[in-house]
């Protein structure tokens, strides 16, 4: 019996030691990559009223210091900001911050050149609703 306690010693020793050492490599070379946004389809209509078009309702979830990349969406997109906060931005406009709930939009023809967390520490989550033309992809990137 003492001999395996002693082991269980030894192991939850050994262990506390690997993740000490995993830790230190973290801190040592830190992912630089930016957090990627997590986009969730809430709900897809076809507009009856509206020939050739449909709303289409996500929400986006920002990781601390999330960043999207240059994009448009051939949509008009209608922001609105759950919690946390975020930067959104199109090209020949200004930079605005938005806090929960705050809202913002984008023109078919924008080029959405900032779009990110504001928080580097904290999560942001919003929701978006485009209305754009069946089959259109949600993001398209630009150069």
């Amino acid at each position: 019996m003492l001999h395996s306690i002693q082991r269980l010693g030894t192991l939850i020793g050994l262990g506390a030691l690997l993740l000490g050492c995993a830790g230190s490599a973290k801190l040592a070379r830190p992912d630089t990559a930016p957090a990627e946004a997590v986009v969730t389809e809430l709900m897809t209509k076809p507009l009856a009223d509206i020939p050739g078009k449909e709303a289409l309702l996500i929400r986006v979830d920002y990781p601390p210091g999330a960043v999207d990349p240059v994009h448009r969406h051939d949509a008009h997109a209608f922001v609105y900001v759950l919690e946390g906060s975020i930067v959104m931005g199109v090209k020949g406009g200004e930079d605005v911050v938005l806090k929960p709930g705050d809202t913002f939009y984008e023109g078919p023809d924008d080029i959405h050149t900032v779009g990110r967390n504001a928080s580097t520490t904290e999560p942001a989550k919003f929701l978006v609703l485009l209305i754009k033309k069946p089959g259109t992809p949600v993001l398209i990137p630009v150069q």
